[in-house]
């Protein structure tokens, strides 16, 4: 179990892992709007060195969020109203990790225009790369899938798409490797993110990134 957490946290210091990826796409943005930012965010490793508020209906999530101070302020609301919450253009990014896949096509197409407007320099979007199946866990209804997103219609929406978390049929429900031995298999995973970064139609999840100046 030790050497497993070292390793994990050597990769999320490699260019492969998400975490990384990540902090890349956010690059000098000096105030974050993480929308649904659950538990824990995945830009708690770096969130320290910007002004971030994190919005979430689960207050459980945002409690837990709060106790670790991940977020400088939050906001116990359904992200759907944020547009209604903050003015245009009041943060540098807006970000939705693992969120619009939760939310009808029909939702997800108002939040993207939501985040478009309140973000005045980037939107990142974190998804499956199309649609996986999800039900609902942790006491949490909000979990379940509702929609899955393709490559093509991130980048018909102006996003430059990048693939992550390693080949597709390498990975299942909550991303977990699908084969036995997990160690060996997550290994190969990761080995395979080299390829379909550049391919990402071939990959587990997509990274989505929309500059708007």
């Amino acid at each position: 179990m030790r050497m497993i957490k070292i390793l994990r946290s050597l990769y999320i210091k490699t260019f492969w892992s998400y975490e990384y990826q990540l902090k890349k796409a956010v690059g000098d943005s000096q105030s974050l709007l993480d929308l649904g930012c659950g538990y824990p965010s995945p830009i708690k490793s770096f969130s320290s060195r910007l002004y971030s508020v994190g919005v979430d209906i689960f207050e459980p999530s945002i409690e837990k969020s709060k106790a670790e101070s991940i977020h400088n302020e939050y906001k116990k609301l359904n992200i759907l109203d944020a547009g209604n919450e903050f003015k245009e253009r009041s943060f540098d990014c807006a970000l939705a990790s693992d969120v619009i896949e939760h939310l009808s096509k029909e939702n997800g197409e108002k939040l993207i225009k939501i985040m478009e407007g309140l973000a005045s320099k980037k939107v990142v979007i974190f998804t499956p790369n199309g649609f996986l199946h999800q039900p609902t866990h942790d006491e949490n209804e909000y979990q379940e899938h509702l929609s899955g997103w393709s490559v093509q219609e991130m980048r018909d929406k102006g996003y430059k798409v990048t693939g992550i978390n390693g080949w597709k049929p390498l990975r299942k429900e909550f991303a977990e490797i699908r084969f036995k031995p997990t160690f060996l298999w997550a290994i190969i995973s990761v080995l395979t993110q080299t390829m379909v970064q550049y391919f990402p139609k071939h990959a587990f999840a997509l990274l989505c990134i929309k500059k708007l100046n």
